[in-house]
């Protein structure tokens, strides 16, 4: 292999919502380029197949059944990877929710609340049981996996929206708090994505412009690569968007 295909040899990532879709696609991708790779979701049977699938292909992968939303669950699965990788360089945010479109006045408490727990608060419950692995390797890499309506808001969709505009000034606020661990922190916002979020066309979708680049989990892959093999020291507490545009 060349040295672009192991860009990632000897390092260490967790992915939640590794399950499927686009932590999936970016699982594989991280453990392509080298990476040992813990798979990291609510539903066992989906990241074990990952983490088979990942390891049928010659790489290192631990599959951990997740919920982001449960501190607990959540440092298990952190010190797991450590334990079974020996540290932790890279982790990716990406596990999240879409609840069904719905107007503030209508929306259930619940399903705001759930929606909020584990798109913003799940991040930060990720976050802080990683930050200590990544500073025990003197860096890393934090991804957030961050969405164009957390910028500009849609109608019928204010749980998610605020949701991932929590997370977009969490990625800012913590690429400040660790610039000095050398610990980069951005967001990568994907866009439409053929996922089991947005599994048709996205053309009349709110908050998506029309003429969008509706696009496969593997050609998000790209970028999540480019922003886990950056130099150390280099950009943090920005937005990488895939998007065509932002209006």
């Amino acid at each position: 292999m060349t040295n672009r295909e192991q860009a990632l040899a000897g390092k260490v990532a967790l992915v939640t919502g590794a399950g499927r879709g686009i932590g999936r696609a970016i699982a594989i991708a991280y453990a392509g380029a080298g990476a040992a790779v813990c798979c990291a979701a609510r539903t066992r049977a989906q990241v074990e197949a990952v983490a088979a699938e990942v390891e049928a292909g010659g790489g290192q992968a631990l599959a951990a059944a997740t919920d982001v939303a449960d501190a607990s669950s959540v440092e298990r699965a952190v010190a797991a990877t450590a334990a079974r990788f020996g540290g932790l360089d890279i982790l990716v945010i990406n596990a999240g929710i879409s609840p069904p479109k719905s107007e503030v006045a209508a929306i259930d408490a619940a399903v705001w609340s759930e929606t909020i727990a584990i798109n913003l608060t799940g991040a930060y419950l990720c976050a802080r049981a990683a930050i200590p692995h990544l500073r025990a390797r003197g860096g890393g890499k934090i991804i957030t996996i961050g969405s164009g309506m957390g910028h500009r808001g849609a109608a019928d969709s204010s749980a998610y929206c605020v949701s991932k505009a929590g997370l977009w000034m969490f990625t800012r606020v913590l690429g400040m708090e660790l610039r000095g661990d050398n610990i980069s922190v951005n967001e990568l916002i994907p866009g439409p994505v053929n996922t089991a979020m947005t599994p048709a066309s996205p053309t009349g979708e709110p908050g998506i412009p029309d003429g969008e680049w509706f696009k496969e989990p593997e050609e998000v892959a790209p970028l999540a690569l480019f922003l886990a093999t950056a130099p150390d020291g280099g950009p943090t507490a920005q937005s990488f968007s895939l998007m065509r545009r932002d209006g």
